[in-house]
């Protein structure tokens, strides 16, 4: 049995400029879905087509092809994701659990608000990982950006005195990251079962506890 692909609502603008812009935002939510769905490469150019209600041409023309329109889901999902999350920690408070705290809600938020952006990221990095191709690379990129965010930060607390130092940044930070991509995955999977607001409090508890609570002593 064929299974039936998400539709995008296609509107009517006025002028040719506002035409183009909805085509290329129906175009971009229609493969966010299905890209979310049913993976990069199991998903056709027909199907995006089809479900933002267009021509498989309208692909080619706007994008140039399928990779084209998951770079462009990246670069927003860089700027939702990434963007976002620095100007989140920048603002908050001046001690470093504040600013830990910062993240771990704002992603949160995002949880609820753009959850398949972040999705996509995590999933096209499983999806892409080991492969050697332009997404792995892209995809790479943007995690990057987020552990250098998170060592500095850590880096910042340690020489604040509030979080622990017997474990290397790297390894903190690559903790933390493990517990935000596998809570977005666990809601995915199992958002029925879950309370958003007492999943997030238990990812900032258990954040914030493998940074400050030193080891006892064997």
């Amino acid at each position: 049995m064929t299974e039936s692909v998400p539709t995008v609502s296609v509107g009517k603008p006025a002028t040719k400029s506002a035409q183009r812009a909805a085509s290329v935002e129906n175009l971009l939510g229609a493969a966010l879905a299905l890209f979310v769905s049913q993976g990069y490469r199991h998903t056709t150019v027909e199907q995006i087509a089809e479900a933002a209600g267009l021509t498989k041409g309208s692909v080619y023309f706007y994008f140039k092809s399928k990779d084209g329109l998951l770079h462009a889901l990246l670069d927003g999902v860089e700027e939702i994701v990434v963007d976002h999350m620095v100007r989140r920690v920048s603002d908050a408070g001046p001690d470093a659990a504040a600013k830990i705290v910062a993240f771990v809600h704002g992603q949160a938020t995002l949880g609820v608000t753009q959850a398949e952006h972040v999705l996509l990221l995590v999933l096209m990095s499983l999806e892409f990982g080991g492969q050697g191709e332009a997404i792995e690379a892209r995809t790479r990129a943007i995690y990057d950006r987020l552990y250098r965010t998170l060592e500095d930060l850590i880096d910042f607390g340690k020489s604040r005195g509030e979080f622990r130092t017997d474990i290397r940044t790297r390894e903190q930070a690559a903790i933390v990251m493990a517990g935000h991509d596998g809570t977005f995955l666990e809601w995915y999977r199992r958002s029925e079962d879950f309370n958003g607001e007492e999943l997030v409090r238990a990812l900032r508890t258990s954040t914030l506890r493998s940074l400050t609570q030193e080891q006892t002593a064997s």
